[in-house]
């Protein structure tokens, strides 16, 4: 019988290298760490709020007296009854707030009027220093 060599099925190159697989479980672990870590790393609390107090309507104007009324419209803000402009508003609560440092004050916002736009009055009266304030609806609303 003729024996000839044992030809191998396939011939392995000296300069090539096997590639490495990429296991993806060290990645997986890696991501759900720092999934938990910046869960309990978070703070779910309210870090900055206003305290506002809705105010009750009453029929007579009896318990409105020495109050200032800031109104959210849809054409601007009016402090009384007069427009003005937020940082105008600002100062003169400011003033108010010096000789009377328990002014109440309402902020009532328009019908239709942004939530963000009575936000950021309350937010401004709030930095001038306003601790008595009240959010209201207009009468007859």
């Amino acid at each position: 019988m003729n024996s000839l060599p044992a030809m191998p099925l396939f011939r392995v190159l000296p300069n090539s290298r096997r590639r490495a697989l990429i296991s993806l479980t060290p990645l997986i672990d890696m991501v759900f760490i720092l999934m938990v870590f910046f869960m309990l790393a978070s703070s779910f609390q309210t870090w900055r709020a206003i305290a506002v107090t809705a105010s009750q309507s009453s029929g007579s104007g009896a318990g409105q007296k020495g109050v200032l009324l800031v109104q959210v419209r849809q054409d601007g803000l009016r402090l009384g009854s007069q427009p003005m402009a937020l940082e105008v508003i600002a100062d003169q609560v400011g003033r108010k707030l010096a000789e009377n440092p328990g002014q109440r004050v309402l902020v009532e916002p328009a019908a239709g009027v942004p939530l963000q736009a009575a936000v950021e009055v309350l937010d401004r009266l709030a930095g001038v220093g306003v601790s008595n304030l009240s959010l209201t609806g207009a009468p007859g609303r």
